[in-house]
């Protein structure tokens, strides 16, 4: 029997190995609700949420609705959320964060990400775009954006704080001023987009790797190729197995020891998906699996911004 891992963070917490993803745009209030009950009853401590996702509100009315109703206490759960590029000033780091909090009914988080290390033009829409449609960016360095993150944890409205979608360069910047070093980094990692060589160097630093995207975004129809979840590979080794593709592809991550946050509002899949701890890869198996990977970024359209912050013309 597989067990279940977890992350032990800078603070001392511990972060469940698979989290509950909640980005859900095109799903309303009363599908995130009903997802997020579904899953902590199915066995997910881990929570992982945003601003940008505009549905804190419905997390937090489901966590609220969970502690009323079953047995479930703050304490056995894990949140994370982030914060937006429109908020990386320093002076708004902490009110969006208080924003975050008082949309979920909480007064803490366990996990606070920088969501990505490019500021946009404060005070107003989450994308700010000029007449001609042309992105504004924000002349702030994130590293006077996690300066007063470690504040946030001075304060106690944060246990532990780390960045998402940073490469190496710039997770390098920040461990070069930090206060308090990064506990986590949320990049996207899937069988077809391995990130090796940025996992294993922050792996290295002592920082722990969260995968999204981790199947692979099922519902993108622009995948050039066969999607993750079609791989002849792994529907091969889900029927050996007697699990789903799903299964196969989170056990896979995990095994690389990696966190996965899936995500999903379909209550049955939400289920499925935490079903990954009764059973183990063999090395062969794995190697095979590796064997997927082609290097490809799913998320290209926000890669694709240009800012001074932002280079992706370095490997990793």
């Amino acid at each position: 029997m597989a067990d279940k891992p977890g992350f032990k963070l800078q603070s001392g917490n511990v972060m469940p190995v698979i989290g509950l993803g909640t980005y859900a745009p095109k799903q309303g209030e009363d599908e995130v609700i009903t997802a997020v009950k579904v899953g902590v009853r199915a066995g997910y401590r881990h929570l992982d949420c945003a601003a940008i996702y505009r549905n804190e509100r419905a997390v937090g009315h489901a966590i609220k609705e969970l502690i009323v109703q079953d047995t479930i206490k703050r304490e056995d759960l894990f949140v994370t959320s982030k914060l937006w590029n429109t908020c990386h000033r320093p002076d708004l780091v902490r009110s969006s964060l208080k924003k975050s909090l008082y949309d979920l009914g909480l007064t803490y988080l366990d996990l606070y990400l920088i969501h990505w290390p490019i500021g946009l033009q404060e005070g107003g829409e989450f994308l700010p775009k000029d007449e001609d449609g042309t992105v504004l960016f924000s002349d702030v360095d994130f590293v006077e954006t996690w300066k007063a993150l470690e504040d946030c944890v001075d304060e106690g409205l944060v246990k532990d704080i780390g960045l998402s979608n940073f490469n190496s360069q710039q997770v390098s910047r920040i461990l070069d001023i930090a206060r308090i070093r990064p506990s986590n980094i949320q990049i996207e990692i899937h069988l077809h987009f391995a990130n090796s060589k940025l996992i294993q160097f922050c792996q290295e630093k002592g920082i722990s790797v969260t995968a999204y995207s981790p199947l692979g975004s099922p519902g993108n129809k622009t995948v050039p190729f066969v999607h993750s979840l079609q791989e002849p590979l792994v529907q091969e080794i889900a029927q050996k197995k007697g699990k789903l593709p799903s299964q196969i592809i989170l056990r896979f991550l995990v095994q690389r020891n990696l966190c996965v946050i899936p995500k999903s509002v379909t209550p049955t899949r939400v289920t499925e998906n935490f079903q990954i701890f009764d059973f183990e890869l063999d090395s062969e198996e794995v190697k095979q699996l590796e064997t997927l990977n082609k290097n490809h970024r799913l998320n290209l359209e926000t890669h694709s911004m240009k800012h001074q912050y932002y280079p992706f013309n370095i490997e990793y």
